[in-house]
């Protein structure tokens, strides 16, 4: 949780042409994108960068707090998040995997370079912590309460 803050205050993407010099974190990128047309990508990016991130992190504390409680509150939707995070875990890589092939392609020095910012760094590590974070989370913790004597 403590990376999300650097994550996205941080610029990810620091992009130069010979008549611009740009660093954007994650929401400057969206507001770019809307205000330039783009309301379809700034739409995707948005939910895929801060919306998902967040409800991942937001899903695994109440995960977690729950099951410390040995909470019996509505244990079949809590099995069902614990599912739907840890299935939108195998997609939370593709924001890196973009940002690495959109680096790696625009490398005309002459004309344009792309590098990533130090946000990067730590919306990997929110994203890399998360999914193990996922995997290292027991889903039979969520039923330890309720089959209890």
């Amino acid at each position: 949780m403590i990376l999300y803050v650097p994550a996205n205050v941080l610029p990810v993407i620091e992009s130069s042409t010979p008549f611009d010099n740009r660093t954007d974190t994650i929401l400057s990128g969206v507001i770019h994108l809307w205000t330039t047309g783009s309301m379809f990508l700034a739409a995707i990016v948005f939910t895929a960068s801060i919306v998902i991130p967040a409800a991942k992190l937001g899903s695994l504390a109440l995960l977690l707090v729950q099951a410390q409680r040995r909470s019996t509150w509505r244990p079949d939707q809590r099995a069902k998040l614990y599912r739907a995070t840890h299935y939108i875990g195998r997609w939370s890589m593709v924001d890196i995997y973009v940002g690495a092939v959109l680096v790696a392609m625009v490398q005309l020095k002459a004309f344009a370079s792309i590098v990533p910012g130090p946000g990067a760094l730590y919306f990997a590590g929110v994203v890399i912590l998360t999914m193990m974070a996922s995997m290292s989370f027991d889903p039979r913790l969520t039923w330890d309460a309720v089959d209890a004597p």
